[in-house]
């Protein structure tokens, strides 16, 4: 677990090391976490409360960025160890929360029952007199410190960024894409867009990370993964591969195999981004780390292409 301007960030060991995180935010004694993976990551989440010297009654908020199970599928069961905690969540997300089951349904049609047990484990719901609905531009108070939840779709309807002014950082969740630690080089950190079912709407992503960059923010703590400097690079280079994203993802539909040639495409196109930042890395091994990730965002870019047809 690292610590960097009382921000703890928290390996939810959810699939595989290094590729989803939860955050803790300590202040003056009191704490809230961003994001909290699933319910199998909760022992995790307890173990960084005690090693940064807390009670589990020491922490006021969970926030959720959006209610994927990745991100929030842990939430009912982390809050019942957390007597004193309230859930901030986005209006599209907070029925999902008190009630899972449609959220459940919907992760368990895409996966399947025994992968939905086996990565998530039991999904809880919350009480509703404990989650707090926040609009755009809510503001929560941890002991002074103000964390800022701005509505960012583009990823999903349902999804917020929090900004810290404190460390002039962003808390992303999935809108700022997504960045692994090995495929980091000396060029920095390299980022790609997530593009995953069901909600992907290019323009409106395009619009979310203009309005995070508009702040200014000196970084930015994805939940995939990690803390991750210079946005401005960064940005850029997301705004780029949505674009081709979408160009590819036009030039594949209507055919028979559709699915095949958006997977193939996308981790052609990932290489070459890759290779453009001067990472030598070899193919095979960035394919095997982005291959769940190629994956998704071929089912996202058809599902868009659908919807879009619709």
């Amino acid at each position: 677990m690292s610590v960097d301007l009382g921000i703890h960030t928290i390996d939810t060991a959810f699939q595989r090391d290094h590729f989803d995180a939860a955050y803790l935010i300590v202040h003056n004694g009191r704490g809230a976490f961003v994001d909290c993976g699933t319910s199998h990551s909760v022992p995790r989440l307890l173990a960084a409360v005690a090693q940064a010297g807390l009670q589990p009654a020491d922490i006021d908020w969970l926030i959720l960025t959006h209610v994927h199970l990745d991100h929030a599928g842990g939430a009912g069961a982390l809050m019942r160890e957390l007597p004193n905690a309230r859930l901030v969540v986005h209006p599209r997300g907070a029925a999902h929360m008190i009630d899972p089951a449609r959220l459940v349904a919907g992760a368990t049609a895409v996966y399947g029952e025994a992968e939905i047990a086996r990565s998530y484990g039991q999904i809880l719901p919350v009480p509703a007199a404990r989650v707090v609905v926040a609009e755009d531009g809510h503001r929560v108070s941890l002991a002074g410190r103000e964390l800022l939840c701005v509505d960012t779709p583009g990823h999903a309807r349902h999804h917020h960024c929090i900004w810290d002014a404190a460390s002039r950082s962003w808390f992303t969740g999935d809108t700022f894409g997504l960045s692994y630690r090995e495929l980091d080089s000396d060029a920095g950190a390299f980022i790609i867009p997530t593009s995953s079912p069901v909600q992907f709407e290019p323009e409106a992503l395009h619009a979310s990370i203009e309005r995070l960059m508009a702040r200014a923010p000196v970084a930015m703590y994805l939940t995939h993964y990690g803390r991750v400097e210079n946005p401005e690079r960064l940005a850029a280079e997301l705004h780029a591969q949505i674009d081709a994203m979408v160009a590819i993802a036009r030039r594949c539909d209507g055919l028979q195999n559709r699915h095949e040639l958006l997977v193939a495409a996308l981790g052609a196109l990932y290489v070459a981004r890759l290779r453009l930042q001067g990472n030598a890395l070899d193919e095979a091994q960035v394919l095997r780390v982005l291959a769940m990730d190629i994956e998704l965002n071929a089912q996202g870019l058809a599902c868009w292409l659908d919807r879009d047809r619709r």
